[in-house]
C-alpha cells in the first residue's frame, strides 16, 4: 500500500504572487499544441521541451526521444505525455536519477516539471517518499497528474519557470535548466568537492596605484641585487710607469 502524500505548506514564491511588471525579456516565452502549429512551430515545440526537461549540458542528439516526438507530430499524445516520455525515459533516469538522491531528484522534477522551486524541505521529503514507494514512473505520474501542473500547463502548452522577476532588479533568476548541476551538493561532498589547493608561493595583494609601472627603479632591484652584492665590478688599474707617452703623442709630419 502507497503512502499518501504529505502535507506541506506553500509559502509565496514568485509564481504565487500577481505580477504587474511591463512585458519583456524575462517573460517566459509560451509554446502550445493548442492552435494546431505549423510544422515549423511543432519543431520549437519539441525543442522547448527539451530544453526544460533535460538540462543546457544533456540535451544531446543521443537522448532524443523519436518515438515519442513522432507521435506528438502527429497528434497521438499531448504535450504533458511528452513530457512523461522525456521524464521517464532512460537517458534522463540515468543522468538525473541514478546520480543524485531522491532529495535531489525531486527537486529537480519539480523545477523543471512544476516550474517553480520547492517551497520547503517537507516538500522534498514528501516527494521522495513517493519515489521511495512508487519509483520514478509512480513520482512523474503523480507529479503530473497533480492539479497545481493541470491548472497551470494542461494538455498542451510546455512546462516553463513561472514568473522569473526578481523585485527591484533589472535581471531575472536564473533558469532552472541552467543553475541545476548534474551533482548535488551531497553527492559533490563526496567525490570530494571542493578540493582544498594548497599554494606553494604566497601571493600578495599590491593595490593599483602602488604597481610598478614600466621604468621603476624597483623593477631592477634584483639585477642590482645579483651584481657582487651590490657593489658592481671594481675599476680596471693602470699603472703610469707603463705606458709610452712618446708613441701615444701623435706626431705632426
Amino acid at each position: 500500500m502507497a503512502l499518501p502524500l504529505l502535507q506541506y505548506a506553500p509559502k509565496s514564491q514568485n509564481q504565487r504572487v500577481a505580477g504587474y511588471e511591463v512585458g519583456s525579456d524575462e517573460q517566459p516565452k509560451i509554446y502550445t499544441t493548442e492552435n494546431l502549429p505549423s510544422p515549423s512551430e511543432m519543431d520549437e515545440v519539441i525543442w522547448a521541451s527539451y530544453r526544460q526537461i533535460f538540462s543546457e549540458h544533456q540535451t544531446l542528439k543521443s537522448n532524443r526521444q523519436t518515438f515519442a516526438e513522432s507521435q506528438l507530430r502527429y497528434g497521438q499524445i499531448t504535450v504533458r505525455d511528452f513530457i512523461r516520455a522525456l521524464a521517464t525515459s532512460d537517458a534522463f533516469v540515468r543522468l538525473n536519477y541514478e546520480t543524485n538522491s531522491n532529495y535531489r531528484f525531486a527537486e529537480i522534477c519539480v523545477q523543471r516539471i512544476l516550474g517553480r522551486d520547492v517551497y520547503n524541505e517537507r516538500e522534498k521529503i514528501a516527494w521522495s517518499i513517493v519515489i521511495a514507494t512508487k519509483g520514478v514512473q509512480g513520482f512523474i505520474d503523480a507529479v503530473l497528474d497533480s492539479e497545481e501542473y493541470l491548472n497551470s500547463f494542461g494538455y498542451n502548452t510546455v512546462p516553463y519557470q513561472r514568473r522569473r522577476i526578481l523585485p527591484q532588479q533589472a535581471k531575472g533568476e536564473t533558469p532552472f535548466n541552467l543553475k541545476t548541476p548534474r551533482y548535488g551538493e551531497y553527492h559533490r561532498a563526496q567525490l570530494g568537492f571542493p578540493q582544498i589547493i594548497w599554494q606553494t608561493q604566497v601571493r600578495r595583494y599590491v593595490p593599483q596605484d602602488k604597481v610598478a609601472r614600466a621604468g621603476d627603479p624597483s623593477l631592477y632591484m634584483d639585477m642590482a641585487r645579483n651584481l657582487n652584492n651590490g657593489k658592481g665590478n671594481p675599476p680596471t688599474r693602470v699603472s703610469t710607469f707603463s705606458m709610452n707617452y712618446e708613441a701615444l703623442v701623435p706626431r705632426k709630419k
